[in-house]
């Protein structure tokens, strides 16, 4: 059966396309991931040198435990995603700026409530999270919650373009 604009534009493929693919197909197999006793410095420069946003946090076994993210490290500085230029200025002043994060270590200020996604699930679902939890990645897990890779809105918007052209 051939897609037509119409198809696309009555919300046809737009509510079976993301039902259709699997977090398999999509998501980054290779993913970094970060240790919780490693350095907060080391995890920035992580961050940095591959150009990503955010990494999961593994213990030694390579369970998900957490995430650290660009934003949790601005954090350590007084940086959090609320803050407004006005209030970046303040700062810049020498006013504190609230909830600032302090520690050493990537355990000291990772985010401990992490969500994951299994293999099987579809983009649809991956996409859903991702909205409602308003995050930009999903670690994704075997059934006994270890590392596998990651799946990113970059990674789902990538895959739908695919399977549009």
């Amino acid at each position: 059966m051939k897609t037509t604009h119409s198809d696309i534009a009555g919300g046809h493929l737009k509510s079976t396309i993301g039902l259709e693919m699997l977090v398999r197909d999509v998501m980054t197999r290779d993913s970094i991931s970060i240790l919780k006793y490693e350095s907060i410095k080391h995890a920035a420069n992580v961050l940095l040198e591959n150009n990503i946003s955010g990494l999961p946090v593994v213990d030694k076994e390579k369970n998900v435990i957490g995430m650290i993210t660009q934003a949790d490290i601005l954090s350590m500085v007084g940086i959090r995603r609320g803050n407004t230029f006005k209030d970046l200025l303040k700062h810049i002043l020498g006013e504190p700026l609230p909830e600032r994060k302090l520690g050493d270590i990537v355990g000291d200020i990772m985010v401990s409530t992490v969500v994951t996604i299994k293999l099987d699930s579809n983009i649809a679902e991956a996409a859903r999270i991702m909205d409602e939890r308003n995050i930009r990645r999903l670690p994704v897990v075997d059934d006994k919650n270890v590392l596998i890779g990651i799946i990113t809105r970059a990674d789902i918007l990538r895959a739908v373009i695919r399977k549009l052209k």
